[in-house]
């Protein structure tokens, strides 16, 4: 049930490729997903109803966003059938009997466990993995695998209508990445003290001969990963943590740094994806894999060669040297990170951020402040108006508005506009040759990456 989620579909295509037989229910049936699906030989249902169990399966996978008074779901209950939530399907077929690799974080995510399925498949222990990403160098964002090794990205989203705990409590995790914990998901978490409690129930599970590899220079990490009862790795830009970074340098295209480890200089590491952040991720993946056993070599090889993934930092086209860039960024240290990183790597180039306000929190008054020195390394910043959360104050929404103002107050050129459209007409009336434009948002924002370059071609 929910089939047509990147998850859901995913785990669906796992399914059918371990060879059960899988059908599907959606409300939100529409390409690519459903293009996938039906490659995959699974039939979806189109809207939720009770005829959709009948025939009765043997086992129903219920997606979070199913709610409980969903038609479907309520017909499941009455006739008895068994169901399991997405994360407890992919736990036990997929994780079992694997060494369970979790990244967790509020930031990194996907980039991190991309990086490290791909390096495990580069070193020659090509994984199994399920990520919220298309990973580059396999076109997907799932695999089955053949190696003792399951990459997962761990969200600690709720699970389920049924079960309001963390997604990564199911994931059985031998070795957690916790890139930064702040706080995030508005519409389910109070507070900066709720997103804690889920990752200290996170350490609390940890197996006592497994790992966590923190990133130290986030005081909440520390703080929360010191609860484990397993041994901690800790990683980050102060040397004082067992794996460090020192002399990085951001160049159009690469990032180089030197990568020590308990004070010694493990190697020199040449990575595409530009940035702090991205170095920092690239760290903790090095750490992972050189507790995995894995070669030197191999690993520092194979960062140079890492494809990257979809919607981070990519280059969506270059026409009449005007660079067109998406990512993924929404929350205001993640859109402060990126904008820097993309500053260091188009030094001199005229930065413009399009900036598109979508998650329940963004759209939430709560990161108002937080999002006006976000943009401060932009040169040109343009807000699309949010669509309002439905049955939510008017006073307590995000105001695209207002952070124009307050960037302008900031000396920071500004503008807020009510749609995609008219963004597009003001980029194509201002942007100049050797303009990079960020395009940041968590959803497909209309289109505008490709609608833009289009626009510039003509």
């Amino acid at each position: 049930m929910g089939v047509c989620g990147t998850g859901m579909g995913s785990l669906a295509g796992m399914l059918k490729g371990s060879g059960y037989a899988v059908t599907g229910s959606d409300e939100n049936v529409y390409p690519p997903m459903s293009d996938f699906l039906a490659s995959c030989n699974i039939e979806i249902k189109n809207g939720y109803r009770a005829e959709n169990l009948s025939p009765q399966p043997d086992l129903v996978v219920v997606g979070n966003t199913i709610r409980k008074i969903n038609p479907e779901a309520q017909a499941l209950a009455e006739l008895g059938i068994p169901y399991v939530s997405f994360p407890q399907a992919l736990g036990h077929y997929f994780l079992a009997d694997k060494t369970s690799l979790v990244v967790t974080g509020t930031h990194g995510k996907t980039t991190t466990s991309s990086m490290l399925a791909s390096l495990l498949h580069k070193t020659g222990s090509t994984p199994g993995f399920m990520i919220g990403g298309l990973v580059q160098a396999f076109g997907r964002n799932y695999n089955l695998g053949d190696s003792p090794y399951f990459v997962v990205e761990g969200d600690e989203y709720d699970t389920a209508f049924f079960d309001k705990g963390p997604k990564f409590l199911h994931y059985q995790p031998h070795i957690a990445i916790v890139t930064s914990i702040e706080f995030d998901h508005a519409d389910i978490f109070a507070d900066l003290e709720a997103i804690k409690d889920s990752f200290s129930r996170l350490m609390a599970i940890m197996e006592k001969d497994g790992c966590v590899v923190a990133c130290f220079d986030s005081p909440v990490v520390k703080e929360i990963t010191a609860r484990a009862q397993c041994p901690v790795l800790s990683y980050g830009m102060d040397t004082g943590a067992e794996w460090s970074i020192e002399n990085l340098e951001v160049k159009p295209g690469a990032t180089s740094f030197d990568i020590m480890h308990k004070g010694r200089i493990y190697g020199t590491c040449k990575s595409p994806m530009p940035g702090r952040h991205n170095a920092l991720n690239t760290l903790a993946v090095i750490a992972v894999l050189d507790r995995l056993g894995l070669d030197k070599e191999a690993i520092i090889t194979g960062v140079a060669s890492f494809e990257g993934v979809r919607r981070r930092q990519e280059v969506r086209g270059v026409v009449n040297n005007i660079t067109v860039i998406d990512d993924f960024a929404h929350h205001p240290t993640a859109v402060r990170e990126t904008l820097i990183a993309l500053k260091q790597a188009y030094t001199g180039h005229r930065l413009v951020a399009v900036f598109e306000p979508r998650t329940n929190s963004s759209r939430r008054q709560i990161f108002q402040k937080d999002y006006v020195s976000a943009f401060d390394q932009a040169d040109l910043v343009l807000v699309r108006e949010p669509v309002p959360l439905p049955d939510f104050p008017a006073d307590q929404l995000f105001s695209s508005k207002q952070l124009a103002s307050d960037l302008k107050g900031r000396n920071i050129d500004a503008r807020s506009f009510a749609d995609t459209d008219e963004i597009l007409a003001h980029l194509q009336s201002t942007l100049l040759p050797g303009d990079v434009v960020a395009i940041l948002s968590n959803g497909g924002f209309d289109n505008i990456h490709s609608r833009l370059l289009d626009l510039l071609g003509k």
